[in-house]
C-alpha cells in the first residue's frame, strides 16, 4: 500500500468513525424523547426538531463527499480496535523474547550472570518476564573483606553449574549476582543492609518472604540452597560438585602412617592395649561431636558474620537453632580447658582422699 493510499485509507476510517458516532448520538436522544421524555411542549418539541434538522443537515454535508454505511464503519471501527490491541501484545511478545534471548546468551558464557543496577531493572524487575531468577546479593571485593561473601559463593557456583549443565536446564530459570559495588543503588532499593542474601523473583507477581532464603538458620550449601529453589519454583536441581581429592589423600596417608607404624612396632603391639591412647582418641571424638562439627559439616554455615555497616564481626550466632564455625572451635576450647582442670584436680584430690581414707581406717583401728 502506498503512502497516498495509506492516507486517504486512514481519512476514510476516520470518516466513517465519525458519521458513526454522529448517527449513535441522534438515535439516543430520539429514543429519551419517545419513551423517556416525551414531548412536554410544542416549543421544546419544535426546538428539538430544528436540532434534529440541523444534525441531519451536518451528517449529510460530511458525508457528502463519501456514502455512510453503517456496517462497514462498525466494521472498520472494530478492526481499528483490533490492530491497536494486537499492536501492543505483539510488542510485549518482541520484548519479552529479546529479553529471553538475551538471557539465555549470557548463561552460556557464563553459569552465574553478573548485573549491575540497569540490568537488574530491565531483566529482574520489569515486566514482561515468564522466567524466575535467582539472585544473589554479595560484596565480593577485597576491601570488603566479607569471607562467608567467597564461600557463599563458591557453593553458588557449584549450584549454578549444576543446573546450567544438567539435562533439565531450560529457560525458566536463571542465576544472577549482584555485587554491592556494581549495584549499589540496588541495595538501596531493596532496602537490604547485609550480604549474602539469596532472593527469588518470581515469573508472576512480587517476592515473598519466603522467597528471602534464610541463610542464618540453614547455612549456604548448595543442597540447601537447591531445596529452597524447589520448594518456589518447582525445579528439582541435582548437585554435581568437582571433584575433590583431599578427602580420599588424606585417608590414604593417614592408613599408610598407622599401617606403617604397626609394620615398625610389629614385634611389640603392646600400645595397642594402651589405655591412654585409647581414651585420648575417645576425648577428641567426643569433643568434636559436643562442639558441633558434625552441625557444621552438613549445614555448612560460615566460620564468622562481618556487619557490612559498622565492620563488626560477631562469632556467636545469635539464633539458638544456629551457630558459626568459630562458635564450635571456641567451645571446643573450652572442653579441652575444662577437662584438663578437672583431671589436674583429680590428680591433686584423689592422693588427699586416699590419705584422708588412710587416717579413718587407722582411727577405726
Amino acid at each position: 500500500m502506498g503512502e497516498r493510499s495509506r492516507v486517504i485509507y486512514f481519512q476514510v476510517l476516520g470518516l466513517q468513525a465519525g458519521e458513526l458516532y454522529l448517527w449513535t448520538a441522534t438515535s439516543v436522544k430520539r429514543f429519551l424523547r419517545n419513551f423517556l421524555i416525551g414531548p412536554f411542549s410544542s416549543q421544546s418539541h419544535s426546538r428539538e426538531t430544528c436540532s434534529a434538522a440541523r444534525a441531519s443537515s451536518n451528517m449529510a454535508s460530511v458525508s457528502s463527499g463519501f456514502p455512510f454505511n453503517l456496517p462497514v464503519a462498525s466494521l472498520l471501527l472494530i478492526l481499528l480496535l483490533c490492530l491497536h490491541s494486537g499492536g501492543g501484545q505483539k510488542k510485549k511478545e518482541n520484548m519479552l523474547v529479546e529479553k529471553v534471548d538475551q538471557m539465555m546468551e549470557w548463561s552460556s558464557r557464563r553459569s552465574v550472570i553478573r548485573m549491575n543496577g540497569d540490568k537488574f531493572r530491565r531483566f529482574v524487575k520489569a515486566p514482561p518476564r515468564n522466567y524466575s531468577v535467582i539472585v544473589m546479593f554479595t560484596a565480593l571485593q577485597p576491601q570488603r573483606q566479607c569471607s562467608v561473601c567467597r564461600q557463599a559463593n563458591e557453593e553458588y557456583q557449584v549450584l549454578a553449574n549444576s543446573w546450567r549443565y544438567s539435562s533439565a536446564f531450560s529457560n525458566k530459570l536463571f542465576f544472577t549476582v549482584v555485587d554491592y559495588d556494581e549495584g549499589a543503588d540496588v541495595f538501596q532499593q531493596l532496602n537490604m543492609n547485609s550480604a549474602p542474601t539469596f532472593m527469588h523473583f518470581p515469573a508472576k507477581g512480587k517476592p515473598k518472604r519466603a522467597d528471602t532464603f534464610d541463610l542464618q538458620r540453614i547455612g549456604f550449601a548448595s543442597e540447601q540452597l537447591a531445596k529452597w529453589i524447589a520448594d518456589r519454583t518447582d525445579v528439582q536441581i541435582r548437585v554435581f560438585r568437582p571433584p575433590n581429592y583431599s578427602g580420599t589423600i588424606a585417608l590414604a596417608l593417614l592408613v599408610s602412617l598407622v599401617g606403617g607404624l604397626l609394620y615398625l612396632r610389629r614385634n611389640n603391639l603392646e600400645f595397642i592395649y594402651n589405655k591412654t591412647g585409647w581414651a585420648m582418641a575417645a576425648l577428641c571424638v567426643v569433643f568434636a561431636m559436643t562442639s558441633g562439627q558434625m552441625w557444621n559439616h552438613i549445614r555448612g554455615p560460615p566460620y564468622a558474620h562481618k556487619n557490612p555497616q559498622n565492620g563488626q564481626v560477631s562469632y556467636i550466632h545469635g539464633s539458638s537453632q544456629a551457630q558459626f564455625v568459630a562458635e564450635s572451635h571456641i567451645i571446643l576450647l573450652l572442653s579441652i580447658l575444662n577437662t584438663n582442670a578437672s583431671w589436674e584436680a583429680c590428680i591433686h584430690y584423689f592422693p588427699y582422699m586416699i590419705s584422708r581414707i588412710n587416717q579413718c581406717e587407722a582411727c577405726i583401728q
